[in-house]
């Protein structure tokens, strides 16, 4: 679909927020599993704990955290273009911004989850 439709932005926009929706809707049901199984079978509760804090499940952590915050951002951008109808005349410059402000805060939250996956101290701490 995305090759063979040679759309521009909106259609890219539709798509990724599709993608990143879909990819929400897994991780929701991946959870409710995860937390089945801490009254079920505790021992494997921790084990999936422990998978999810290896450097692979940090990536797939950091890449559910992309389709949260794109998805988020997108649908922003949805709502100020049905709130303001004359704010479609520039949705190419809202979809770009929605980038620009991706990559500002994607790149901190990625920083943020990653750091413990290559031995580095986390740059924020929360809590004790």
């Amino acid at each position: 679909m995305l090759f063979r439709y040679r759309g521009s932005e909106g259609m890219l926009a539709w798509a990724f927020h599709r993608i990143s929706g879909v990819a929400i809707w897994a991780f929701i049901l991946l959870h409710v599993l995860d937390i089945w199984l801490a009254n079920v079978n505790y021992k494997l509760y921790n084990d999936l704990l422990s998978l999810y804090g290896s450097p692979g499940g940090r990536v797939l952590e950091t890449a559910l955290g992309a389709a949260v915050l794109y998805h988020a951002l997108n649908g922003v951008r949805i709502i100020v273009m049905d709130f303001w109808p004359a704010m479609t005349r520039y949705h190419k410059q809202l979809w770009y911004a929605n980038w620009v402000l991706f990559t500002v805060v994607g790149l901190v939250f990625a920083i943020q989850i990653m750091a413990p996956a290559f031995g580095l101290q986390a740059p924020f701490s929360f809590g004790g």
